[in-house]
């Protein structure tokens, strides 16, 4: 029986690792778009942007959605779904003090620091969307509606605790104990 030359192995091995090298360079793209660039519900000479999927298909991600106008309203139910969600952690000030952080789990930054009072309101609404640090997301338990409700509801904190009574109307001044 004779032995097959070392360069047949050679170039086995060879075109095995070429092939795993280009699998694991794929481009990834996580949004659905046409072949053509275009969109499914344009016409031929008219493009739809931002793409959007077939009739019938399920989508992979939400859509940013745009902050909502201010209202009481929508403070009132950022405080209901702050008090529900984000106070076991956060405590109900907003400075990182909550009921299982005092039990031993890590201590959220407070909403108080200037990095996060200078932060965008879009960036409580991501972190809530996505997670950041050891915090998960809370996409599946709080709609987007609510998400920004929250968003809202901890600038309102944020003021509250970072504005000198000198700075109040009267009306309110007269409250403060």
């Amino acid at each position: 029986m004779t032995r097959p030359a070392p360069f047949v192995f050679l170039l086995l091995g060879v075109s095995l690792l070429t092939a795993c090298d280009n699998m694991a360079k794929q481009p990834r793209d996580k949004t659905w778009t046409p072949a053509d660039g275009g969109s499914a519900n344009a016409g031929p000479d008219r493009k739809v942007w931002p793409p959007q999927p077939p009739p019938n298909s399920i989508a992979r991600e939400d859509l940013p959605q745009p902050p909502p106008a201010l209202t009481a309203a929508l403070l009132a139910r950022g405080k209901e779904r702050y008090e529900i969600y984000c106070t076991p952690c956060h405590g109900y000030l907003g400075d990182g003090d909550g009921m299982i952080v005092r039990r031993g789990f890590p201590q959220p930054p407070s909403f108080h620091g200037d990095a996060l009072r200078n932060a965008p309101t879009r960036h409580f609404y991501e972190v809530a969307t996505n997670g950041w640090g050891a915090m998960y997301s809370y996409a599946d338990r709080v709609g987007s509606d609510d998400r920004w409700a929250i968003a809202a509801y901890i600038r309102a904190l944020q003021a509250s605790q970072n504005t000198a009574a000198a700075e109040l109307p009267e009306t309110v001044r007269g409250t403060l104990r």
